[in-house]
């Protein structure tokens, strides 16, 4: 039995940091564990020019603990008024990497995201002159579509169509969360790639559901069925180069989860590798959680290896049942949980 694993310094492809008091509360966990993440432009306002994603660079790098060496990577967030020249420019100059689409009202921070993929075709047609991904948020967010078919919905409506029109576009399916999903990113062609949670290799829709309403399992999009768990593990863990690690950690203060109408995000950021390595741990793949963690994104992304590496062992994690988030109480996932591997180096 495997006790111990050496990774290459790993990389999170998808990570929501907030900002202000509760950015500096949550940036040292993610800053922990990985060298560079993929930062969510979905603020308030949102982050759709170059002076405001650099802004929100700064203001990252000014929270982040005394002599840490991680890299924000932005992001642009589209909106149906987006300028192709300011994409441009942003991508060239290094202000970010990547941009983000929205389906307009599909999850938290998205109210200004774009209402009909027509709107941002010359955006789409200018990032693949230019080599610039897209990332994806995939769902339609149509009131009559179940919210548990909103993926694959948008897989036939939008997604297929947009892959075949501009075959060249380097594109990340983002947290996908179904078997069709897997299916579709493993049948398309290079370009199209995909991050997948911890959660929804954990968790089936019956986390959120049995034994009462449960929010701390709740996030956008929603866990499904067990046979799309299932189908995610597999992939994950396949050895594929199309998938790599994006946690798409969300924190929320705890009273914001336990309410009403109770917030989507699951803050997976304090635990994460612990919780992916068990993944392929029971999956018998130990062997792949390197290629998954720290190689298969940052080749996507035509980003160089990270040096380094870390070092993770078999042993108990207690995950506590709330984190202080410089001063906001945050659930994080796997609360109260035992962990079977443990961050050593």
């Amino acid at each position: 039995m495997t006790t111990q694993i050496t990774i290459r310094r790993p990389d999170d492809w998808h990570v929501h940091l907030r900002d202000g008091a509760l950015l500096k509360g949550v940036v040292p966990f993610t800053a922990r564990q990985f060298a560079r993440a993929i930062v969510m432009p979905n603020l308030s306002p949102p982050m759709t020019d170059i002076a405001g994603v650099n802004a929100y660079r700064e203001r990252i790098i000014a929270a982040l603990p005394e002599g840490s060496d991680f890299t924000p990577l932005m992001t642009l967030y589209l909106t149906d008024s987006t300028d192709a020249d300011e994409v441009e420019r942003g991508f060239a100059q290094g202000a970010f990497v990547a941009a983000k689409l929205y389906p307009a009202h599909a999850t938290t921070g998205s109210a200004h995201g774009v209402t009909a993929i027509a709107n941002v075709m010359p955006v789409l047609e200018r990032m693949q002159t230019i080599g610039m991904p897209l990332l994806i948020h995939g769902e339609v967010t149509d009131a009559d579509v179940d919210i548990f078919d909103r993926e694959a919905v948008f897989i036939e409506r939008t997604l297929a169509p947009l892959v075949h029109q501009l075959s060249d576009l380097k594109v990340v399916f983002e947290h996908i969360t179904t078997e069709e999903a897997a299916a579709f990113v493993e049948s398309a062609g290079p370009q199209v790639a995909a991050t997948i949670t911890p959660q929804h290799l954990h968790i089936n829709r019956n986390a959120m559901l049995v034994g009462g309403i449960r929010p701390h399992a709740y996030c956008l999009p929603v866990a499904k069925r067990e046979k799309h768990r299932l189908a995610l593990r597999k992939a994950a863990t396949s050895g594929s180069t199309k998938y790599f690690l994006g946690t798409d950690t969300a924190p929320h203060a705890q009273h914001l989860k336990e309410a009403s109408c109770g917030c989507a995000g699951i803050f997976n950021a304090p635990f994460a590798l612990e919780s992916y390595v068990q993944v392929f741990d029971d999956e018998g793949a130990l062997d792949r959680f390197e290629a998954f963690a720290s190689l298969n994104g940052p080749r996507f992304y035509g980003l160089p290896l990270n040096e380094g590496t870390v070092t993770l062992e078999r042993g108990p994690v207690n995950v506590p049942a709330v984190v202080d988030a410089n001063g906001t109480a945050i659930v994080p996932f796997h609360a109260g949980e035992t962990l079977g591997w443990r961050l050593v180096a």
